[in-house]
């Protein structure tokens, strides 16, 4: 089963993620901050990536970055999951080196789909 791991500050939001993906079969690595999350990353290896832009300790373009200055994660999917929709903010995320971007609030029936394409399934 693909394992996903979703950096997100927000307890509420973790848990709609978990609960909609588990449904579907993934497995869930959850960080609540920029600096768990780079450690689970490298600890765990997940197959995909889902981070929240906006947090308090490392935002997520620097989590993206740092992940992608990591061996063994240049070519793990990353996803910016984010409610940053200001024009230029999904371009920010792509240049960052997010390999995409979903915006919140979250359509929970298009997340499981979203995600599956990201990992080419």
């Amino acid at each position: 089963m693909p394992r996903v791991l979703y950096i997100e500050d927000d307890q509420a939001n973790r848990t709609l993620v978990r609960r909609v993906l588990e449904a579907e079969g993934y497995v869930i690595l959850e960080a609540e901050n920029g600096l768990q999350g780079l450690e689970i990353a490298i600890a765990e290896r997940p197959d995909l990536i889902l981070v929240d832009i906006s947090m308090p300790d490392m935002d997520g373009y620097e989590v993206t970055a740092r992940l992608r200055s990591t061996d063994g994660m240049a070519q793990t999917p990353i996803i910016a999951l984010t409610a940053n929709v200001m024009k230029g903010d999904r371009e920010r995320a792509l240049e960052a080196g997010c390999s995409g971007y979903i915006q919140k609030p979250l359509d929970i029936d298009s997340l499981p789909v979203q995600v599956a394409s990201y990992l080419g399934r």
